[in-house]
């Protein structure tokens, strides 16, 4: 007896990984908005909410690396059901931990749960698609990171402000994460597009292309330029004159409205037109962020949303498109290695605070005045990513125009 398989139902697979990446939104944005009340709850310093911080960037890219490893033999659906029992977990800990220790193993429950959404979602909407098409819905997928963010920093401004406590703006966290599992239950996903893209030792050896490598070494300097200023936005803005929550939503929701109209910009600039912009625009942004204070605050705030915007699904897109024999696999390191650069950073850049404000405090600095130095010295610091990779997109733009020209 034939078994019959049922088709693929593109939009509701599209649906629910928008679902799935707007929990991860979530987890992003509330733990941001709730970074202070933690820290004053449990008596911890900048560096150890940079730890729990960085909790969230660690299990994301183990959970990617051992998604895009077992993708193609375990498939997306069983990924996606690891993603909810994390998710879950994860926010059940948070809620009811007591201290410093389970505030760690819990984010790393979430980073888990974030890094099985990209895993699987990725290349389930690159194989679904191809060509510009497939670079607007990955744009239009990760939209919904910054969309979700937008949404989640506005409620936790808003439960903050009603004097809400911390327990029940986590447990909100449960509903894009019970929607998502609604969306994906008993679904058909997508075959692999490109001959060769299911085969491991296909995907290692075409990740060992100068291209491949060049955007791995890339991917983590985007990661750092996209995550640390939003991450710290609580601490580092909370005394420049304006909202933190609400540069956070600015932030997000241009990079939401960017993403979504991304095709037409990517179609006009190319890939690596867009990156090479992209970095400009950030540099000014984090420059901005360290030197005004007031209203200007969010001038930067648009600079920075332009400059990081693209930067996320241009750089999943890139390696699709430019090494597309890397499969799943490629894709997840890519993620992995921006989320692992994140994980890194998030200490070293609470210490920097910690110190910037001891330097302050030195200089007789105190209260609001001392809180704003401090954090612009930071921001100060961070402003060599984007740099860097202004000089880096442009040898990839130049690099790539040849390639181009040759086979022609």
């Amino acid at each position: 007896m034939m078994t019959t398989i049922s088709p693929v139902n593109k939009t509701a697979l599209f649906n629910g990984s928008c679902f799935a990446l707007i929990t991860t939104a979530f987890t992003f944005a509330i733990r941001a908005g709730i970074l202070q009340q933690l820290g004053r709850q449990f008596d911890l310093s900048a560096g150890q909410l940079g730890f729990i911080n960085s909790m969230w960037f660690l299990g994301f890219p183990i959970s990617m690396i051992l998604g895009g490893l077992v993708y193609h033999r375990f498939g997306p659906k069983r990924i996606m059901q690891v993603a909810f029992v994390a998710h879950a977990l994860g926010v059940l800990l948070t809620i009811y931990a007591g201290g410093y220790t389970l505030l760690l193993v819990s984010t790393l429950f979430i980073g888990f749960g974030n890094g099985c959404t990209e895993a699987a979602c990725n290349p389930l909407i690159a194989d679904s698609y191809s060509g510009v098409k497939m670079n607007k819905m990955l744009n239009r997928f990760h939209m919904w990171f910054p969309g979700g963010i937008v949404i989640g920093s506005l409620l936790s401004k808003l439960m903050t402000d009603a004097a809400i406590n911390w327990q029940i703006q986590v447990g909100i966290i449960m509903i894009p994460t019970l929607i998502y599992a609604i969306l994906f239950w008993g679904k058909t996903f997508p075959e692999p597009q490109t001959s060769g893209a299911g085969s491991l030792s296909g995907n290692l050896k075409a990740m060992l292309s100068p291209t491949y490598i060049f955007l791995f070494i890339c991917m983590a300097l985007t990661a750092i330029t996209e995550f640390g200023p939003q991450q710290w936005v609580g601490l580092i803005m909370g005394s420049s004159g304006a909202s933190p929550m609400l540069i956070l939503a600015l932030v997000t929701g241009l990079m939401a409205i960017g993403r979504y109209f991304a095709g037409p910009v990517v179609k006009a600039l190319g890939q690596t037109g867009v990156l090479l912009i992209s970095a400009i625009f950030a540099t000014i942004g984090v420059y901005l962020f360290s030197t005004v204070t007031g209203p200007l605050v969010y001038l930067a705030a648009v600079c920075f949303a332009i400059g990081v915007c693209y930067f996320w699904p241009t750089m999943v897109g890139s390696v699709a498109q430019r090494t597309p024999l890397t499969g799943a696999f490629g894709m997840s390191i890519i993620g992995g290695v921006g989320m692992f650069s994140s994980s890194i950073f998030q200490p070293i850049i609470g210490r920097w605070i910690d110190n910037a404000r001891i330097e302050m405090m030195l200089k007789g600095l105190s209260g609001p005045a001392l809180e704003l130095a401090s954090g612009q010295l930071t921001l100060a610091k961070m402003t060599i990513f984007p740099a860097t990779l202004v000089v880096l997109f442009l040898i990839f733009f130049f690099w790539q125009r040849k390639i181009l020209s040759v086979s022609k």
